[in-house]
């Protein structure tokens, strides 16, 4: 009789099976309907394939299509098969690296100078297609280091012999669907027929490895799905998205922009914008006075010795500017990639004991950093950004009580600002290798417990992810779902025992003994670039009302009522109400179509009725007449409004 080894399911139940028995065979026992749906599955917490042999106890876990690592797996697997339609269609193609990404996938190619035109992706598609029907198995076999080589040596393919060289012996493993073999970890999807449905969604330009001295190679983006009305929907946001564009609506509401002479990635705000950004940022100041912040501000700028110190030059200075010298020899400084150093050396300018603690230091700080210009991306990828950076020093003690704190302020401003769709990424390091992280073992445990302790006290939907974590400590990302589904990283919470150390930061103790303070890094917006970008898609430009760059319009019938009008604006204007006139030479209704399209919460029409009765013809957006109303009440309706939301 063979040994039997235990299986937990992630419902605490346990069954017996026979030693070597595939997940695939364990999921057909439970259910012929669930085998024929699952796409991969975690072992002990490792993803891997679905027919890897079961050889141990282990804990169980099946993936999906609605498992977000279900669709990781299912995209990765159409990356190849992807890759075998071009190998078929374009012989002597060759190929750099295909992964999934957070919708569908990508295959960096060679075509040697061939182009690829956009009406090329349908034929691949079809190919695809035709061949994700005959159910190829995804076939795994462990290599070794000379034979991988020999097999993209012969085959003439320098990107993955490159690939193969930084790997070490023994760790190599191939992944063969049809005609296809690639270099690969997995996992894969048990085979290509539960594969219904393509879309091959641009063409770009990519270089090798992201390295601008390197060959340029065409990207290939593709989306893939398993039923055919999944890929409709997606196609139906996509065009939702295109509208909600945020660089579209940032030019329509003219609210920022981006000019050559001042540089790629560098954010100039506009009137509008300006005043957006500044009310997001009085409404958190506001927030963190409640819960004791102290606000700070520090230069833009910094020795390069502050970052060593910090550790951010040697994990960062590839991605930083260059340092800036100065007419003083060996003098260098570096644009600001992070506050937290300057927020340190605050810390340090004055003795605390352990009453004085939690400290709360808080910046809008704006900070640089290079990014490549193929990445660049409105808003949401730049070069500066302001981060609503705030640290918090406290006792070991206090820690989970603040986090749970950071938690409260992060969930009353998605409240506010109607991301109500969110879940909260426990970020942790790599258990399998942690050479990328500084610190002790003992720390990281701690600080990893206090994030999953207060996350679980504060009824947080989590979800743990190894190897995500900062380099100096690990974290809670929220990721929320905008209006249209797409999901977005807003907001992180910091557990940090490292850089109180590498600064040597202290308290004095009770005991009368210097102690070790610990450092909580938050920023629930994220950066006010990203933020503003994120929400502007949410809303489709259409801002809560306390928000809103101009509240109101007000629009005279007639230049004979132009003075009235004016009126009517200087009076919501002192009852500190954003109104705007608009009294061009055009037709009323066109200037209520314009401004309508300028996404304004309200519009006021008035004329001789109106002026005769001292009031006002409103219209809402998006609602159209909802009647006449005194000057006074309408100014109380909007106060109303603005105080429900905010409160």
């Amino acid at each position: 009789m063979q040994n039997m080894i235990t299986i937990t399911f992630p419902d605490g139940k346990t069954k017996q099976y026979e030693s070597g028995v595939t997940g695939y065979q364990v999921a057909k026992e439970i259910s012929p309907g669930l085998a024929a749906v699952v796409l991969g599955m975690k072992v002990d917490g490792i993803l891997t394939d679905i027919r890897v042999p079961l050889t141990k106890d282990a804990a169980v876990r099946f993936l999906k299509w609605e498992d977000e690592e279900g669709k990781q797996v299912f995209w990765h697997s159409s990356s190849h098969l992807m890759a075998e339609a071009l190998e078929i269609l374009f012989p002597g193609v060759k190929f750099g690296i295909g992964p999934a990404i957070e919708n569908g996938f990508y295959y960096d190619i060679d075509l040697e100078g061939r182009q690829l035109a956009e009406a090329d992706l349908e034929t691949v598609e079809r190919k695809m297609l035709e061949m994700a029907k005959t159910g190829q198995v995804f076939e795994r076999r462990e290599v070794s280091k000379d034979e991988a080589l020999k097999t993209y040596q012969e085959k003439g393919d320098p990107y993955k012999c490159e690939l193969i060289n930084d790997l070490e012996d023994g760790t190599i493993t191939f992944y063969s669907n049809g005609s296809f073999t690639d270099l690969c970890r997995g996992p894969h999807i048990p085979d290509t027929s539960l594969i219904k449905a393509i879309k091959l969604t641009s063409i770009a330009g990519a270089y090798w490895r992201g390295d601008e001295k390197r060959q340029m190679l065409t990207r290939i983006y593709g989306i893939t799905f398993p039923k055919k009305s999944q890929l409709e929907e997606y196609l139906k946001m996509l065009e939702e998205a295109k509208k909600r564009d945020h660089r579209k609506l940032g030019k329509e509401l003219e609210l920022f922009t981006f000019s050559q002479r001042v540089g790629q990635g560098l954010a100039l705000w506009l009137p509008n914008g300006a005043a957006l950004r500044e009310r997001l940022e009085n409404f958190l100041k506001n927030v963190q006075k409640v819960h004791g912040y102290q606000q700070v501000i520090t230069p833009h700028i910094g020795q390069k010795e502050l970052y060593v110190t910090s550790g951010h030059y040697a994990k960062y200075g590839t991605s930083s500017f260059r340092p800036i010298t100065t007419p003083q020899e060996g003098e260098e400084f570096m644009l600001k990639p992070m506050n937290c150093p300057h927020h340190c050396e605050i810390y340090k300018a004055k003795p605390y004991s352990y009453k004085d603690m939690p400290v709360r230091l808080a910046e809008f700080g704006t900070v640089y950093r290079y990014e490549q210009s193929g990445e660049l991306h409105g808003l949401t990828r730049v070069r500066g950004f302001t981060q609503d950076d705030a640290h918090i020093f406290c006792r070991p003690d206090q820690i989970k009580e603040e986090f749970c704190k950071v938690i409260d302020i992060v969930l009353y401003i998605f409240k506010t600002l109607s991301f109500n769709e969110f879940t909260a990424q426990v970020s942790l390091r790599d258990k399998n290798d942690t050479s990328r992280y500084i610190g002790s073992d003992e720390n990281w445990e701690k600080a990893e417990n206090a994030i999953i302790e207060a996350a679980s006290e504060k009824g947080l939907q989590t979800q743990v992810v190894y190897g995500e974590a900062a380099f100096y400590g690990p974290k809670l990302d929220f990721m929320v779902r905008d209006a249209i589904g797409r999901k977005w990283q807003l907001g992180t919470i910091q557990v940090d025992y490292n850089l109180p150390e590498r600064f040597e930061l202290e308290y004095t103790g009770a005991d009368d003994k210097k102690h070790r303070p610990v450092m909580i890094h938050r920023a629930p917006f994220g950066s006010m670039e990203r933020f503003v970008a994120v929400l502007l898609e949410h809303t489709g430009g259409k801002f809560p009302l306390w928000l809103a760059p101009q509240q109101v319009v007000v629009l005279p019938l007639s230049e004979k009522y132009n003075d009235f009008a004016k009126k009517v604006c200087d009076f919501l204007n002192n009852c500190e109400l954003r109104a705007l006139l608009d009294d061009r030479n055009e037709t009323v209704g066109k200037r209520i179509r314009e401004n309508e399209l300028k996404r304004i919460p309200y519009l006021l029409v008035v004329g001789e009725r109106e002026e005769t009765s001292g009031t006002v013809s409103v219209r809402r957006q998006g609602e159209g007449n909802i009647g006449t109303m005194k000057q006074e009440a309408f100014a109380d309706l909007l106060r109303k409004e603005i105080k429900e939301l905010i409160n």
